[in-house]
């Protein structure tokens, strides 16, 4: 309807939220869009093999470097770590690709709520900005709160909760630099984080209404669809080792603690003597052998990587961290699923599988 547009994606986090932008470029992209994808190093390789321009934000070292922290993971640390570092890396680079990439009138640029530099970038000059939501953690609704890491009780003590920790908790930590840099660009300062990060152009929720029905309480314009239900490489057949194992016996348990999560370690000895104890075969995933026991018992199998849209299908269940793409590919396959969270959106998305009755999670 607009015609050819220029979409800039600019996704920041581990293939969870970097997958779901891919696919959503490459389907613009094969609509006769423009496309520019702006995102880390560690994920140039997957970018380009898709055929989509590719602009660097932020080094692959910068990103293990991040990763490698254990606070990345702490269910109460972890939002305020991650915060912090995406300012002082990325915030700059990010506002500074983007203008120099704005066309007016022709682009829209298209991030997730942490894109503090897409957002500032929105306030200076002018550039279209969609905020791309993957998960309804993100959105604080006083009227039916989230489940988040911190938040017990009554929803009268969750919401109470949720002023605390933005007042002494989310502001301190985000808008003295966020400010600073506002105030460079002669930008007035801001505050309430949480609201300020969705771009008033317009919102879109990558996940349905059954899943997470939308509240009169969320930012507005808003657009709520389903998941983005894509993989990397699913369109390729399974590889011959594990067509073989799947093919060997009864369907087994898949086993991920997350794509970026370089602390699996007692993960994966926990999952390898459960299937021990049930009697049940596994499947464990991570790109990091040197998290896996050795010794493998030959009812279960390990790879790097599987699409979870070939595999899924194929297995009795799956254990992981509950990310809300995971989530999401679990719902799709029709296998139950138990969630292992560990921070961020994983308790939210917990509790809405258990509410559903398709599955049940627990803190890490």
């Amino acid at each position: 309807r607009l015609g050819c547009m220029h979409f800039m994606f600019s996704p920041l986090g581990s293939a969870g939220d970097v997958h779901p932008m891919l696919g959503l470029a490459c389907v613009l992209k094969d609509r006769g869009h423009e496309i520019t994808f702006i995102t880390n190093s560690y994920f140039r390789d997957r970018t380009e093999a898709l055929g989509l321009p590719y602009v660097e934000l932020g080094t692959a070292d910068e990103f293990r470097e991040m990763m490698g922290n254990p606070l990345i993971w702490h269910p109460l640390k972890s939002l305020g770590y991650l915060v912090r570092m995406l300012i002082s890396v990325v915030m700059r680079p990010q506002y500074e690709i983007l203008a120099a990439h704005y066309s007016p009138g022709k682009t829209v640029a298209i991030a997730s709520c942490l894109g503090f530099g897409a957002r500032v970038a929105r306030d200076k000059i002018g550039l279209p900005l969609i905020t791309l939501n993957l998960q309804p953690a993100v959105m604080w609704s006083f009227v039916e709160p989230p489940r988040v890491p911190f938040g017990v009780g009554p929803r009268w003590l969750r919401n109470l909760q949720y002023r605390i920790g933005e007042r002494f908790l989310v502001d301190p930590v985000v808008c003295p630099e966020v400010n600073r840099f506002r105030g460079e660009l002669d930008l007035p300062p801001v505050r309430h984080i949480p609201h300020w990060w969705h771009s008033p152009d317009g919102v879109a929720c990558l996940f349905p209404e059954w899943f997470a029905p939308p509240q009169v309480d969320w930012p507005q314009p808003l657009l709520q669809t389903s998941f983005p239900l894509w993989d990397f490489g699913q369109q390729e057949p399974l590889s011959d080792e594990v067509e073989t194992f799947l093919a060997d016996g009864d369907p087994p348990i898949a086993f991920t603690p997350g794509s970026a999560n370089i602390f699996g370690q007692s993960f994966f000895e926990q999952a390898v003597m459960t299937c021990a104890r049930l009697g049940r075969r596994g499947v464990l995933l991570s790109h990091f052998e040197e998290h896996i026991p050795k010794d493998l018992p030959e009812s279960v199998a390990y790879f790097p990587y599987v699409p979870f849209a070939r595999l899924l299908p194929r297995c009795a269940a799956m254990v992981h961290h509950g990310g809300v793409g995971s989530t999401a590919q679990c719902l799709k396959a029709g296998i139950p699923q138990l969630i292992v969270a560990l921070a961020y959106d994983q308790f939210d998305n917990g509790q809405r599988i258990q509410r559903a009755g398709v599955g049940d999670w627990m803190p890490a």
